[in-house]
């Protein structure tokens, strides 16, 4: 009796959870159009209610504030960006370390076209920008992803290799925040080859 009883109510809150996921999907998709076109700094709450059409204390209801969504925002990118990192696996094996570590930069590349605010996002506040958890999930994937180019790799090695790899995408994106358009290529041929020397010098004696 009491489990039917429970399931009327079960079955009213569902859509309402379904509205509530695709309102906050909507307004972190208004979000990332704003700040792709205008950046973080001049993006304003009042204009991603705007965007999506509603009233801005609709957006106050799931953001209190434009940090608190840029940092869902962000949080989404991270989860693509995992995914990326993940689908290098297989192509790993078809490259040598220098083929490699172009492809990584080209896939950051890649994600930065297809997410245009990405960029622009990082010049949000430093408080809402950093998780070490992330961090350490990016930097298990690519230690993983070394200690099968190259077995003979110790693990300690290989998370070294993942710190320094992760520290030159964090200083290509900082870079390429700072470039003007026009000079933004230019760095990312200059990161391509200094990230595969780098993992040529570290990943091709250890097969």
């Amino acid at each position: 009796m009491r489990s039917s009883s429970l399931l009327p109510y079960a079955r009213r809150r569902i859509p309402v959870q379904d509205r509530s996921e695709r309102r906050v999907a909507d307004f972190l998709e208004q979000a990332a159009a704003v700040i792709a076109e205008v950046g973080y700094e001049a993006t304003t709450m009042t204009e991603i209610a705007s965007r999506a059409g509603a009233s801005i204390g609709a957006v106050y209801q799931y953001f209190p504030n434009k940090e608190a969504i840029t940092a869902a925002l962000r949080a989404q990118y991270v989860k693509e960006l995992e995914a990326r990192w993940a689908s290098l696996e297989t192509e790993a094996d078809r490259l040598d370390a220098a083929g490699l570590g172009r492809k990584i930069i080209e896939h950051l590349i890649a994600f930065s076209e297809e997410r245009p605010a990405f960029i622009p996002s990082l010049s949000a506040p430093k408080g809402i920008r950093k998780d070490p958890a992330v961090r350490g999930r990016l930097r298990e994937q690519f230690a993983a992803l070394f200690l099968r180019k190259a077995p003979g790799l110790s693990r300690v090695e290989a998370l070294q290799i993942a710190n320094v790899t992760l520290q030159v995408v964090k200083g290509l994106n900082e870079l390429r925040v700072e470039a003007r358009a026009h000079d933004r290529p230019l760095i990312v041929s200059e990161y391509k080859v200094l990230l595969s020397r780098y993992l040529t010098s570290r990943l091709a004696s250890e097969r």
